[in-house]
């Protein structure tokens, strides 16, 4: 598999992230573990499937993914292209105007929430680029085409800084209190623009800090408990529906990207 990763323009910047072309020469599955954007795809060539434990669903080939606090295993067929948009936190709202809390735990086909005339000329265009900067160039026209609230929301950016200082472990009635705004009006606003409720987005903050800052010489009770978890039991039951797997296991083998 090859992953390269592009910087957006400087008017996308504030929203997206990244840029990831994701082409495998042979089949695999890969482990994509829960993050903190809501991102973008659209497949250029081969076919892509969610896997589960007893079935596999092709994916269409424009979607959008929501937030979640799952693993998920995406087959990639042989000679399969993508091109993933990774908004920052909070980014997508930008660009759409629905409620994204309405995404979490699923992936939509693009065309519920965007004209499918549109999506189509997308595609098509896809279809036919032979390099990366063709691309990306077509993803950007459409992303510049979308951009409807230019100003990001700068409480929900406080909030945003707040929870990633303290790596997830925050209280929300406090955080809400530290931002001046009624807990109820906080939570509402959050979901809307972020995709996820405050307290599940700080879940997944602080599972991204387990596994970012894992110190092998020390034993799953002390990583538990210097995470803010403590209760050993229900700390490996969200890293295993993190991950897919207990972290023993999970640290010898990381997802390929």
């Amino acid at each position: 598999m090859n992953v390269n990763a592009y910087t957006p323009t400087a008017v996308l910047e504030p929203f997206v992230q990244r840029y990831l072309l994701i082409e495998s020469q042979a089949e695999l599955v890969n482990r994509v573990l829960p993050d903190t954007s809501v991102a973008m795809a659209f497949r250029y060539r081969g076919e892509v499937n969610y896997v589960s434990e007893y079935t596999k669903k092709a994916l269409p080939v424009s979607v959008v993914s929501g937030l979640r606090t799952s693993v998920r295993l995406i087959n990639y067929t042989k000679n399969t292209g993508n091109i993933l948009v990774i908004f920052k936190m909070g980014g997508a709202s930008a660009f759409f105007k629905g409620p994204l809390n309405e995404l979490f735990e699923d992936s939509i086909p693009l065309d519920n929430l965007v004209n499918r005339q549109a999506v189509s000329i997308i595609e098509e265009q896809l279809a036919e680029t032979t390099n990366d900067g063709q691309r990306i160039a077509i993803i950007e026209r459409f992303l510049l085409s979308r951009l409807h609230n230019p100003r990001p929301d700068k409480l929900i950016a406080s909030a945003l800084q707040l929870i990633h200082s303290t790596n997830g472990n925050n209280k929300m009635k406090d955080l809400a209190r530290s931002l001046y705004i009624s807990q109820d009006a906080f939570e509402k606003r959050f979901r809307k623009t972020v995709g996820a409720s405050p307290k599940r987005f700080s879940s997944i903050v602080r599972m991204k800090s387990v596994i970012r800052n894992y110190p092998h010489d020390s034993t799953l009770t002390q990583m538990a408990h210097a995470a803010g978890y403590f209760d050993q039991p229900h700390f490996n039951k969200e890293f295993k529906l993190f991950t897919g797997q207990v972290p023993t296991d999970f640290f010898k083998s990381p997802p390929a990207w």
